[in-house]
């Protein structure tokens, strides 16, 4: 009876510790934006790019905007589940940009537990037992797809 009691009362402190599990990776933008589901869910009237990818030159700047996103990761590789939740945050981007008229959001970054993480290629997650987390920070634009370059700022205008 005694041992049954110790099971009892430590058994919280070993399940405390097998759930805070907090993994932090990074995993490709391009294999993730390659998914059948990516496209289902971003569609293509909204263009993305990450770091420092160069991009058209940009007409108006809105907003920058960022997202704090979190999935459920139970029964879930940390793969499945991070790309998961940041397919949920590269929505919210679109939606942002979508209700602010823009066409692009640019400058996109990682910025999982406030550390800012510049990269072209990949993105960070953080994965636990249960949940899976990836927040982002991008500029919303309006980017000159036209293929013109602009030679004088004064040649556009801003609202």
């Amino acid at each position: 009876m005694k041992k049954l009691f110790f099971i009892f009362l430590l058994y919280p402190l070993f399940l405390q510790t097998a759930v805070a599990r907090d993994t932090i990776e990074n995993y490709s933008v391009s294999d993730t934006m390659a998914l059948e589901q990516s496209k289902s869910i971003l569609g293509d009237d909204i263009s993305f790019y990450f770091g420092n990818t160069e991009h058209p030159p940009i007409l108006k700047s809105y907003v920058q905007f960022r997202t704090n996103n979190k999935t459920n990761a139970f029964n879930k590789t940390d793969k499945e589940a991070c790309q998961w939740v940041f397919l949920s945050a590269m929505k919210e981007l679109r939606n942002k940009a979508r209700s602010l008229g823009a066409n692009a959001v640019i400058n996109i970054k990682s910025n999982y537990r406030d550390n800012l993480t510049v990269s072209d290629n990949t993105f960070q997650c953080g994965a636990g037992a249960l949940i899976a987390g990836v927040a982002l920070v991008g500029d919303v634009v309006t980017l000159d797809k036209t293929g013109a370059v602009i030679n004088d700022p004064s040649d556009y205008q801003y609202e």
